[in-house]
């Protein structure tokens, strides 16, 4: 499911989009095989134990096994899954938007003539796995710090160029609404 385009502004485009890294999903896809497996066998073999002849435990064992197993599920597996689902990072000819949240929405943008610096920090595992943290510095909000972007190194080299051409576009309308033209940025 892709951003909703009725949400961009006059001649906004999108130039990509993505979801955190699929390592999001390593430790939620463990919880559900680890819970199936003990909750499947615990359930199974509760009566075969010697100390549960009377039944009195396999008859209140096999609800709270079911109920523990189905709160597990819920609050490691189900919540990472949909919120990882639901997180989209939208990168945009004029700005960057981040949203997350399944009942609940948060949100942030960032219109790309404030972008003053762009940086990514890659650990160890991020290596590996291809995924790292993205920093935008801003010149008037705080930073924008999106954890889990897939190849970081590219996206930041792409939002320097979105930065660029979104630069070069307003110094093309102030100079065609009749004004000086804007010097270009050299850094100094």
């Amino acid at each position: 499911m892709g951003y909703p385009t009725r949400l961009l502004g006059d001649g906004e485009t999108i130039e990509f989009e993505m979801k955190p890294h699929w390592r999001g999903l390593i430790l939620p896809v463990l919880w559900l095989i680890l819970t199936v497996f003990v909750g499947t066998w615990l359930y199974v073999s509760l009566g075969n134990w010697s100390w549960t002849a009377d039944g009195f435990l396999e008859t209140i064992g096999r609800p709270i096994i079911l109920g523990v197993g189905a709160i597990i599920l819920i609050v490691w597996v189900v919540r990472p899954f949909a919120m990882w689902v639901t997180t989209q990072y939208v990168f945009t000819n004029r700005r960057i938007i981040t949203r997350a949240g399944v009942i609940a929405k948060k949100g942030r943008d960032m219109p790309l003539a404030k972008v003053n610096n762009v940086s990514f920090e890659v650990g160890v595992v991020g290596r590996l796995l291809n995924y790292g943290r993205l920093q935008i510095t801003s010149a008037s909000d705080e930073d924008l710090i999106i954890d889990d972007v897939p190849n970081v190194e590219v996206i930041q080299r792409d939002v320097y160029r979105l930065h660029e051409e979104d630069d070069e576009r307003r110094r093309r309308r102030s100079i065609n609404e009749g004004g000086d033209p804007v010097p270009p940025n050299d850094g100094t």
